[in-house]
């Protein structure tokens, strides 16, 4: 087995990593099971839309409210702004179930 650095650090790219901290609150939501049935769902279409890792951090024992992290990984951190700019819109448009109290963008 080889130890040889990766191809795309012998070409001296860049790899922009941006994440998206979300808190948002889940309105009518009367149990956890109830918010895994939304958050789920949600979680998995930012990863099959946007092709973002996602996942819930924080809040898992709020029944009416989560925090879900989202990343983009690529050689431009523009693109990454733009990706994460969509999904965050595409919540706010496809998902009135859920309310987007605050989220944050950083470069990391």
């Amino acid at each position: 087995m080889s130890l040889d650095p990766p191809a795309i650090l012998e070409q001296n790219l860049r790899v922009h990593i941006t994440a998206c901290v979300i808190d948002m609150n889940i309105p009518g939501s009367r149990s956890l099971k109830e918010k895994r049935g939304r958050i789920l769902p949600l979680i998995s279409q930012l990863k099959s839309r946007f092709g973002l890792a996602a996942a819930e951090i924080a809040r898992q024992d709020v029944h009416d409210g989560a925090t879900v992290a989202c990343v983009a990984v690529s050689t431009d951190a523009a693109q990454n702004e733009r990706v994460l700019q969509s999904a965050l819109h595409w919540i706010e448009t496809h998902r009135p179930d859920m309310e987007i109290i605050d989220a944050q963008i950083e470069e990391r």
